[in-house]
């Protein structure tokens, strides 16, 4: 082996280093973008469950109370909204869902036969 060779070999010792610096961030930032997409998707499953159960809940009669209550305990900080469309009673739960510091606004309507009880 020549001294040549022997310096080049010595000079890149610390390249695996420096890539791996500047991979692991992106890698971790990949991952936090990943998991964050998908609490998102949990938020809308679990909004469009609550808006369906409001819907049900108050199409049978029962009070607007024990609808805002499920709605509440499905997904905290969720806003229940009430309307009537044609035959049938809609609810619309709207949450924002906070993602890596960006607010992203989940929302999930469902309706119900109202049967006017």
């Amino acid at each position: 082996m020549s001294r040549v060779d022997a310096g080049r070999r010595r000079g890149d010792l610390g390249a695996v280093s420096a890539e791996l610096v500047a991979a692991v961030p992106a890698v971790l930032v990949l991952l936090a973008l990943c998991l964050g997409g998908l609490t998102a998707a949990t938020a809308q499953a679990r909004a469009h469950e609550a808006a369906t159960v409001a819907a049900r809940l108050l199409a049978r009669g029962a009070p607007d109370a024990d609808a805002r209550h499920h709605v509440s305990r499905a997904l905290a900080g969720a806003h229940l909204d009430v309307g009537h469309d044609g035959g049938l009673l809609c609810a619309t739960v709207t949450h924002t869902h906070r993602v890596v510091g960006v607010a992203l606004p989940v929302s999930a309507r469902s309706c119900a036969l109202d049967a006017g009880w």
